[in-house]
């Protein structure tokens, strides 16, 4: 499966519990993210380890999610349709930063534009929309904390499916036992992917995303 995994009990433990975090499992200099799709997208992904085929269009945003629960929350745990396969991408920091510095928040933040003439300039311009939404926990309750999201459009878009991938696994049946896991009320059974704080090197770009500096 290539992901490594610790008790739920263990997850909750080790993160923080308020704040804007970019919670993500990484691997020496890459960083994972997730994506739900159906089965006709999933297959050619896993299949030609890149984004293409004729079901998927580049022509529309493609969001990507390096919390896993944030994902599990927006798939249903696999049950929602067109996402019943969840996919996990192995991407470079490097190529993660580099969406990250193209990204603008989806609604207008005082403190990062200071003008809404300012930030509407920055959305025609940047082609990923930022957003800051409550993690939430395996019941989809949500959280202090706050879990990011990035939706990428354009040629950034393109480059991310066809380029930057390292990697593509498929995360489906493991996703679907945790869930019966759950369903079964044996929490202390769970597991999910171990993930810790990643932290942008560019100070820039944690000032304009507006990271939390301090864990929590």
């Amino acid at each position: 499966m290539n992901i490594e995994t610790i008790t739920y009990n263990q997850y909750i433990k080790n993160i923080p519990k308020e704040g804007r975090h970019i919670l993500g499992q990484q691997r020496d200099d890459l960083i994972i993210v997730y994506q739900a799709y159906n089965n006709s997208i999933a297959n050619f992904a896993i299949d030609n380890q890149y984004f293409g085929g004729p079901f998927f269009s580049y022509s529309r945003m493609s969001w990507i999610k390096p919390n896993f629960l944030w994902m599990m929350y927006r798939c249903g745990w696999a049950e929602k349709e067109n996402q019943e396969r969840v996919l996990g991408i192995w991407i470079r920091k490097s190529d993660f930063d580099s969406i990250l510095n193209e990204s603008v928040f989806s609604s207008f933040q005082e403190n990062i534009y200071k003008t809404h003439d300012r930030w509407k300039q920055e959305l025609a311009n940047k082609p990923v929309r930022l957003q800051w939404d409550p993690d939430h926990d395996i019941y989809g309750n949500k959280q202090e904390r706050k879990a990011i999201q990035l939706g990428m459009k354009g040629n950034l878009l393109e480059k991310y499916g066809k380029e930057m991938i390292s990697e593509i696994i498929d995360l489906t049946d493991f996703v679907k036992q945790q869930k019966k896991i759950i369903d079964s009320g044996q929490i202390d059974n769970l597991q999910v992917p171990k993930e810790w704080i990643y932290k942008p090197k560019n100070d820039q770009i944690i000032k304009q995303i507006g990271l939390t500096k301090k864990q929590s």
